[in-house]
């Protein structure tokens, strides 16, 4: 039976890579959960979720995993946008510039709005002011109007309290340390997770899937388009490179973002590993946790089905205790306690290295942390330290038997997935808040990405005279015949005009872009994207790593514990083309 939700907006549990049996758990630490008796289950690789509220460009926009149709001819494959410059001599005499696209400022994001050929100021005169007087009206109408026109030429051519209070800890730390903090205070929306740290700059900066940086803030100024194109144009974001780049990659990760200067981290870790902020969380728990009544009971149908549940957590047995009595017991029936929903406990655990080396394990024998050395873990059993390997020989399961469920893709999903290949999930909260946000901004991407197309239409007509002006000054035909028959005149004027209409749509399109994503965060847009189209770093790092994902555990009482979760399929860059060629050849037999 599927249970309606009274909050979930993030369209619950996103799948990628495999088809999976899907068990799974959040909270406190990470879970994971061991099939018993494990079925056969088909290993056929699938492919990444789409969110289904994304806008996808049409065939004849450029951007990243697309094709363009020129004219008519095969589309060309892309795999992200690319912006050209043309350094010869500019044709049409002296009506027109060539100028770099990377000085404009008007290329916001990554996605190139302004062209390379430009009219001359002198010549925008002959059409009034800035050439604006020529084109009445609002410039969505004329571009639609235009881009109709264009259409039959070319067819002729061919943070929550948990955050504040460690950004709290972190800067009367720094106060300490002879730091002037006095005046600053917790800005939540300043930064978002998935960010990197510049630490040779001193910048924070928002990466695209391939690292290319496309927007940057140093201090609390975010830098202009041109600015980060100066300083980032030839760089690439190379986590690998831990001495320069700090991956933000965590909740707990924005008040590191929000206070960061050099001693930022000694004394943000001075304020979670010394105790003070869990001194703090243990006294009043109900002021940093927020209660989830579902997720015991996602649990317990989990566990009822026959899965073997296993809470693995770096923290000690005493806050583990405190925060798992707080979040869990009152929620579960029949007098249940946290324990008794995990067949295995491990405190303590030090991932990653938990995944990585064998360590010694020891049991918790009594109920103030007393503990004596153990070889082989059994079921109900409490321990500390240990190892993924010892786990699994303890309960006789491997590899893929096992699914792992956690909120740091570095530690928990990335770690499980190299080193010992357990099937990942991982819960990002921020989803919720992100798909409402992407429903919220659907009419203003549907208006942008029409301006968009309009103008691409104008511009494959406009490129079309173009070549053949540039034919002509070399005294050869152009392309078409119709374009052959048009004379000086006639091509200069039309590329004249097309060029102003393609700069009010830029006037039009640039602010669109850069408020694209400002309903999820003012500065920085959405989580998962990286301009209009392209993903983000963190989404390149959750898609990689991340079998399934979703917002929080209790997602999974919509489905049965039996449950297999599969992708839709991933296009590629050629299949719209296959795409339009059954488009016409249906078409053709229709006529």
């Amino acid at each position: 039976m599927l249970r309606n939700s009274k909050r979930r907006t993030d369209k619950h549990v996103h799948a990628r890579n495999r088809e999976m049996e899907m068990y799974a758990a959040q909270g406190l630490g990470k879970f994971a959960v061991i099939r018993e008796n494990p079925l056969s289950v088909s290993m056929a690789w699938t492919n990444f979720l789409r969110n289904p509220v994304l806008i996808r460009p049409p065939t004849s926009h450029i951007s990243h995993c697309n094709t363009r149709m020129i004219s008519g001819r095969v589309p060309v494959p892309t795999t992200r946008t690319c912006r050209c410059s043309i350094d010869a001599k500019p044709v049409g005499g002296d009506v027109f510039s060539v100028t770099s696209s990377s000085k404009s400022d008007v290329d916001y994001l990554g996605q190139s709005t302004k062209g390379d050929l430009n009219l001359k100021l002198e010549h925008f005169e002959a059409f009034g002011i800035d050439g604006q007087e020529t084109l009445e009206g609002p410039i969505e109408e004329v571009a639609r109007v235009e881009a109709q026109e264009a259409e039959g030429l070319l067819t002729d051519l061919g943070i929550p309290a948990w955050e504040g209070r460690a950004y709290d800890y972190c800067m009367e730390n720094l106060r300490n340390m002879g730091f002037p903090v006095d005046g600053l205070a917790f800005d939540p929306d300043l930064v978002i997770r998935g960010l990197v740290i510049d630490k040779e700059s001193g910048n924070l900066v928002k990466a695209d899937r391939f690292g290319y940086i496309k927007r940057a803030m140093h201090g609390t100024k975010m830098l202009s388009t041109r600015a980060v194109s100066e300083m980032y144009g030839r760089e690439l974001v190379d986590l690998r490179n831990e001495s320069r780049w700090e991956f933000m990659n965590t909740l707990f990760s924005v008040s590191e973002a929000v206070a960061y200067m050099q001693a930022v981290g000694r004394a943000l870790f001075k304020a979670h590993v010394e105790g003070q902020l869990k001194s703090e969380i243990m006294s009043k728990p109900e002021l940093f946790v927020e209660p989830d009544p579902e997720l015991p009971l996602a649990l317990l149908d989990q566990k009822e089905a026959g899965k073997k549940l296993l809470l693995i957590t770096n923290s000690d047995y005493h806050y583990t205790d405190k925060m798992m009595q707080h979040s869990f017991n009152r929620f579960l029936p029949n007098d249940m306690g946290w324990r008794d929903l995990f067949d295995i406990v491990i405190v303590s655990a030090r991932k990653p290295e938990f995944f990585q080396t064998s360590h010694p394990m020891y049991e918790v024998v009594t109920g103030e942390g007393l503990m004596r050395p153990c070889f082989k873990a059994r079921t109900g059993g409490l321990y500390s330290g240990g190892s993924a390997q010892m786990v699994e020989n303890s309960l006789n399961i491997h590899g893929d038997e096992i699914l792992y469920v956690g909120d740091h893709i570095y530690t928990d999903v990335s770690q499980s997935k190299v080193h010992l290949r357990w099937r990942t999930a991982l819960i990002c909260r921020e989803l919720e808040e992100e798909y409402s946000s992407l429903i919220r901004s659907r009419g203003h991407r549907a208006s942008l990405v029409e301006l968009i197309n309009q103008k691409e239409v104008v511009g494959d007509l406009f490129n079309q005279l173009r070549l053949a002006l540039q034919r002509r000054t070399k005294a050869r035909p152009a392309q078409t015949l119709a374009a052959t028959n048009m004379d000086d005149q006639e091509l200069t004027e039309s590329m004249q005009k097309l060029l102003i209409v393609m700069q009010r749509l830029d006037e039009k399109i640039a602010p669109m872009l850069e408020a694209d994503g400002e309903h999820f965060n003012k500065r920085w847009g959405f989580l998962s994207r990286a301009g209009l189209w392209d993903k983000s770093h963190l989404m390149r790092q959750i898609e990689k790593y991340a079998d399934i994902y979703t917002s929080r555990v209790s997602n999974f009482l919509h489905y049965t514990p039996f449950m297999y979760f599969q992708s839709q399929e991933q296009t590629l860059a050629h299949d719209s083309y296959s795409y339009y060629c059954s488009e016409l050849n249906g078409t053709a037999a229709d006529n």
